[in-house]
C-alpha cells in the first residue's frame, strides 16, 4: 500500500479525489520500498515523463512541417478549420456576361423596350443610349428550384439543383483591366497576390507532380495580364502556371537531353551545388524555393503528358463533354483537364473562355444576340459536363465550381449609331450581376439576392467581391481575416480590411 492509500484510511475525507492534493502529496511516495514494481512507478510518473516526451514528439513535428514548407512552398498545410472543399475550379467568363440575358430575366424589359429608362443612369464606360433593350432570348424555370434559365444554357439548365445563384453581385470597377484584377485579387491595381496564389499559399498543394495553381489557355489571356494570375508580394511559387494549347503547354519544361538519366545527373549536381550554397550562407528560402521548383519541372515532364493524354477516357466522356463537335470541342477538352488535375490533387484550376474569331469574349458592346449565342454555344455542354462528371465520380462535393466574369451588362442600349458597334450591344454593369457557385459545400438549388425590375442595381442581399472571396476562403477552411503576409508594414489579405461570408448559400 502506497502513502497515498495510507493517508485516504488514516483521514476518510481524503478518499475524494482531489487532483491538486495528489499533486501536492506526490513527494511524499516513497519509490525506493520494497514491492513499487516499474510498471507501477511509470504508472505514476506518466503525467511527468509522459508530458515531457509528448511535447518533444509534438514539437519535432512541428518542425519538421516548418522546414518542410521552407524546403517545399506547395506542401499541404492543415487549414483554419475543417473544409467543405479541397479544390477550386474558377470558370471565369472573360469579358462580362449579362445577367438580363442569362440567369436573371426581367419581363419589364420586354414591356418597355425602346423607351427610355425612367432613371438617371451612372457612367460606365460608353456614352450609351437610355433606350431599354429586352433579351432576345427566352426563359424557362427549371429543377426543383424552379431557376430561370436562359435558352442559351439548355444542358446547363439541368443542373440549377447543384447550383447556388447570386443575382446580387456587386464589384467596384466597370473598366474591364481593373476590374479583372478585382475579381481575380480584390484589388483594381496591379501586383496583388490572385486568389489562386492566396489559396495555394495557405493550403499547398495535394499534387506532388504539378502546380498548385494552373490556368489553362483559352487563345487570349484577358486585360490585365499575366498578373492577373501573379502571386504579387507573395512568394513566386504561389503563381499561376499557364496551360497553352499544343503539344508542349509550359515553357521550358520539355527536356532537352537524350536521356532522362543525363537530365536528372544534371539536377543532381545541380542540387549538390545549390546545397553548397546553403551550408555557406544559412538557409535562404528562395533557394530552396527554386531547388523545390527545379524538382517539380523535372517531375512535371512526366506528368504533364500523361495529365493531357485523353486516350484513357471512355468515348461517352468525351462525347459527355462536346470533344465530338467543333463548337464544344476546345472548351470541352478544357473542363476535361480541369476534373483530371483535380483528380491529381492541384489545388486552383482557371479555365478561360474560348477564343473565337471577330466575337470579342462576352463583352458584347455590339452583336449582343449573335455574340452571347456563340459564347454559350462553345460553354454550355462542358459545363454542364464538367458538374455532372465531378458528381458522378464523388468529387463534386470536395470541389468547388466557381462561374461569372468581372461584370455584367447594362439592360439599356448600346446602339450602332454611336460609332464603335454596328449592332446593338450592351456596356458594362458592376452594380448588379450574376454568378454561381456548386459543389464544395454549396447549398444547391439556392437563388439568393436581387435586382431591381430592370435588371440595373443589386437591391437585395448585396454580394460584394471581397465576400465571395470571403466565402471561397471559407468553404476550404480558411478564415479570411486570418490569412494574412505581412508586406509594406501591414497585414495583408485577399478581402482587405472587408468581406462578410454568404452563409445563406451554404449546406
Amino acid at each position: 500500500m502506497d502513502s497515498l492509500s495510507i493517508m485516504r484510511i488514516r483521514n476518510p475525507q481524503s478518499a475524494i479525489r482531489n487532483p491538486q492534493s495528489e499533486i501536492k502529496d506526490m513527494h511524499r511516495i516513497d519509490f525506493s520500498r520494497a514491492g513499487v514494481s516499474r510498471r507501477e512507478m511509470l504508472c505514476k510518473c506518466a503525467n511527468g515523463f509522459g508530458g515531457l516526451a509528448l511535447a518533444y514528439l509534438v514539437a519535432d513535428k512541428i518542425a519538421s512541417a516548418a522546414a518542410l514548407a521552407e524546403r517545399n512552398p506547395l506542401a499541404p498545410r492543415l487549414p483554419h478549420y475543417e473544409p467543405k472543399a479541397r479544390s477550386v475550379i474558377f470558370l471565369f467568363m472573360d469579358g462580362g456576361p449579362s445577367q438580363i440575358d442569362t440567369f436573371d430575366p426581367k419581363p419589364r424589359l420586354e414591356r418597355e423596350n425602346g423607351q427610355a429608362i425612367p432613371f438617371e443612369t451612372p457612367t460606365t464606360v460608353f456614352n450609351i443610349s437610355n433606350k431599354i433593350l429586352a433579351s432576345p432570348y427566352k426563359f424557362r424555370k427549371y429543377g426543383q428550384c424552379g431557376a430561370d434559365v436562359s435558352e442559351l444554357f439548355p444542358n446547363l439548365a439541368s443542373c440549377v439543383d447543384d447550383m447556388a445563384i447570386i443575382r446580387s453581385m456587386v464589384a467596384d470597377h466597370s473598366e474591364h483591366t481593373a476590374a479583372n484584377y478585382f475579381m481575380h485579387s480584390g484589388s483594381g491595381f496591379q501586383g496583388r497576390p490572385s486568389m489562386g496564389a492566396w489559396l495555394t499559399y495557405g493550403l499547398g498543394s495535394e499534387s506532388e507532380n504539378l502546380p498548385g495553381f494552373i490556368v489553362l489557355e483559352s487563345g487570349l489571356v484577358p486585360p490585365g495580364g499575366m498578373d492577373l494570375f501573379g502571386s504579387g508580394f507573395l512568394p513566386a511559387s504561389y503563381q499561376g502556371t499557364l496551360f497553352r494549347k499544343g503539344e508542349y503547354p509550359i515553357a521550358d519544361v520539355a527536356p532537352r537531353e537524350k536521356g532522362p538519366e543525363l537530365q536528372r545527373n544534371k539536377l543532381a549536381l545541380l542540387h549538390r551545388l545549390n546545397g553548397g550554397v546553403l551550408e555557406r550562407f544559412g538557409a535562404v528560402t528562395e533557394l530552396e524555393a527554386t531547388i523545390s521548383n527545379y524538382e517539380l519541372a523535372f517531375r512535371m515532364q512526366s506528368a504533364v503528358p500523361e495529365l493531357l493524354d485523353l486516350k484513357g477516357e471512355s468515348e461517352a466522356t468525351r462525347k459527355l463533354y462536346g470533344l465530338d463537335e467543333p463548337d464544344t470541342e476546345e472548351f470541352g477538352r478544357q473542363c476535361l483537364l480541369a476534373r483530371r488535375m483535380v483528380e491529381r490533387g492541384v489545388r486552383f484550376v482557371e479555365l478561360l473562355p474560348p477564343f473565337r474569331k471577330g466575337i470579342d469574349r462576352w463583352d458584347q458592346h455590339g452583336s449582343l444576340e449573335s455574340g452571347h449565342r456563340i459564347n454559350a454555344k462553345a460553354a454550355d455542354r462542358p459545363i454542364a459536363a464538367l458538374l455532372k462528371d465531378l458528381k458522378d465520380r464523388g468529387l463534386l462535393r470536395h470541389t468547388l465550381v466557381v462561374w461569372g466574369g468581372e461584370f455584367g451588362r447594362t439592360p439599356t442600349a448600346q446602339l450602332p449609331d454611336d460609332g464603335y458597334v454596328k449592332e446593338v450591344g450592351r456596356d458594362h454593369n458592376p452594380f448588379g450581376f450574376t454568378m454561381w457557385l456548386a459543389g464544395g459545400g454549396i447549398k444547391g438549388g439556392t437563388i439568393y439576392g436581387e435586382t431591381d425590375e430592370y435588371g440595373y442595381f443589386a437591391i437585395k442581399d448585396k454580394v460584394h467581391v471581397h465576400d465571395l472571396h470571403a466565402t471561397i476562403l471559407h468553404l476550404l477552411g480558411l478564415d479570411h481575416t486570418k490569412l494574412t503576409y505581412r508586406f509594406s508594414g501591414r497585414d495583408m489579405r485577399l478581402t482587405d480590411v472587408h468581406g462578410n461570408i454568404v452563409r445563406e448559400i451554404l449546406a
